[in-house]
């Protein structure tokens, strides 16, 4: 490993102004699987989001960063702390990929990456994630990071005419670490 940021298939790195178009398939998809469905945005306000996130210093430690192939340099989508509680010490994550970049394990080694940030460095003690019920690969993916369920928040959400579950899953710092050692020391 060359950076803390890049492992052998994705590196981590700030939103651009150019991620635009990216930003605006990753929602597309989100939207095609039944787990976002929002008013259409036009491209010029996909725009503006990528220029603000591009701008936009990290906010405590609630951040958005691109997911990007190491192999082609392609953004492949994007991971996040979005919520944050240093003084009870967790945080929540979410992160998106674009249909097409699925099950290449780019989601977990994206994730991975960001929770060994979150605590290893930030030095926080708990990641929680929601996920919708109905969505089986990712709470796959939080289960093979060691995630587990601590809840569900029945219809909790409303979208495709329905209500939703949401799971409420946690993973606390020393179990992650048991199941994601630090890899070689940054050179």
């Amino acid at each position: 490993m060359t950076s803390f940021w890049t492992g052998e298939r994705v590196r981590l790195r700030g939103v651009e102004p150019d991620d635009w178009t990216a930003l605006m398939r990753f929602e597309a998809d989100e939207e095609r699987l039944g787990d976002l469905v929002q008013a259409p945005r036009s491209a010029e306000g996909h725009r503006a989001r990528a220029k603000e996130l591009a701008l936009a210093g990290p906010d405590g430690d609630r951040f958005v960063l691109v997911v990007e192939a190491v192999d082609t340099g392609q953004p492949v989508g994007v991971v996040g702390s979005h919520h944050a509680d240093a003084r009870a010490g967790w945080f929540e994550y979410g992160i998106s990929l674009g249909a097409e970049h699925r099950r290449r394990g780019y989601a977990t080694e994206a994730a991975t990456l960001l929770l060994r940030y979150m605590f290893a460095e930030r030095r926080f003690h708990k990641c929680q994630a929601r996920v919708f019920a109905h969505n089986e690969a990712s709470l796959s993916l939080q289960r093979r990071l060691g995630l587990v369920e601590e809840g569900r928040l029945r219809d909790q959400v409303y979208f495709a005419g329905r209500h939703h579950d949401v799971v409420m899953m946690g993973v606390l710092a020393d179990e992650f670490a048991r199941l994601h050692p630090a890899g070689p020391t940054v050179t």
